[in-house]
């Protein structure tokens, strides 16, 4: 049968069998070969971060603790001018080698750019990394705004990564609105964040406002978040912990669920069955006003860090909670706010497990009425 088509199958005897080379990494641990994408909010310094990284890959030297594959480098900054990117050289290094190029203006996706890359890498084989900043700029010009159009255009410069053996990073901005998933910050659909192999995000600091907090995730990477810190003399970025090394660092999904509450919350004070009763509904958990409370305590400064700042207090023999929610725009000393607000709760009404949504079981129901009658 002519042009019969048929799938190229591989059975799992012989696929345990090859010899596949393991994944090469361009920065170990956080940059595989592949299509990335870094995005981050405007100015908050990820072009000074990707010219750091394609200086010191081309020099073969280490990205905070992490070695690389020393290679060629090429970052299109679509954005800059050779003159900018010479005083930004000066600030960040006294050495460039002659492996790291620039460009300042490109074809698109549309009209050329697959052809200008893989000219480049044939040119200078020993290529490693090309950054692209930013993605919109390379975008072609259409009014589709389809998550198969957005994967479409992802797919197409994935096959050149994948094809070439390298590295593509592609800048990208985030949405405004914020979520605790890194995925859903990328500016687009989710064909953006579906088509890559390796997300960065780059955003302000959960527990520091001078400080940022990269996460990173990916198909060939672990989960990790790094917090950083911008240094104003150089212009680079230090890396201050890493939470592949510090677990502690990441919060337990409860507590990301309780800032995400508190920030449509607000303020709440009142009994600490009654919090546990209002947080399950938002979340539709299961969680018990005691543990919910002892999690909160072991998390309370980087809850703090987040803006959910909370008292505990005792009335009639009760045991109470203020706690409210903050943001940099607040004119405000927050332990006086707290102090007040706990001052103004004279009485506490006897405490009645009430199963105010569905979310709440009748287990949970009676482990709270037995946690009534005993102390925390």
């Amino acid at each position: 049968m002519e042009n019969e088509k048929k799938f190229e199958a591989i059975d799992g005897e012989a696929l345990l069998d090859m010899d596949i080379p393991s994944t090469k990494f361009i920065i170990k641990g956080l940059l595989p070969q592949g299509l990335a994408i870094i995005a981050g909010a405007p100015k908050i310094g990820k072009s000074w971060l990707m010219l750091d990284w394609c200086v010191k890959i081309a020099k073969g030297e280490s990205i905070w603790r992490f070695k690389t594959t020393q290679g060629t480098t090429l970052y299109l900054c679509l954005e800059d001018n050779h003159n900018r990117i010479q005083n930004r050289l000066l600030t960040i290094t006294d050495e460039v080698t002659n492996n790291v190029y620039f460009v300042t203006s490109c074809c698109s996706l549309a009209d050329g750019l697959e052809e200008q890359i893989r000219n480049f890498v044939k040119e200078h084989s020993d290529t490693v990394l090309i950054v692209i900043d930013t993605l919109q700029i390379v975008r072609q010009n259409s009014k589709d705004t389809s998550y198969a159009s957005d994967y479409k255009e992802i797919e197409t410069i994935k096959k050149i990564a994948d094809e070439l053996k390298i590295a593509i990073l592609l800048v990208h901005h985030m949405r405004k609105q914020d979520d605790k998933d890194p995925l859903n910050k990328l500016s687009g659909t989710n064909g953006i964040a579906g088509g890559v192999d390796t997300i960065i995000t780059l955003d302000k600091s959960k527990r520091s406002q001078n400080n940022a907090t990269m996460i990173c995730t990916g198909r060939d990477i672990e989960y990790r978040e790094i917090e950083l810190n911008f240094n104003k003399e150089d212009c680079t970025w230090n890396i201050i912990s890493d939470s592949s090394e510090n677990p502690d660092m990441l919060l337990p999904e409860e507590m990301s669920l309780l800032i995400e509450f508190m920030k449509q919350k607000r303020l709440f004070k009142g009994s600490n069955t009654e919090f546990a009763d209002e947080f399950n509904c938002f979340c539709c958990k299961e969680i018990s006003a005691k543990v919910l409370k002892r999690l909160m305590n072991k998390w309370r400064y980087e809850l703090e860090d987040n803006g959910v700042y909370f008292e505990s207090y005792r009335s009639n023999g009760k045991r109470g909670l203020s706690i409210k929610y903050y943001t940099e725009s607040d004119d405000s000393d927050v332990k006086d706010d707290i102090n007040e607000c706990v001052n103004s709760f004279v009485n506490v009404d006897p405490i009645v497990p009430v199963a105010t949504c569905n979310a709440i079981s009748d287990d949970v129901c009676d482990y709270q009425r037995e946690y009534e009658k005993v102390s925390e």
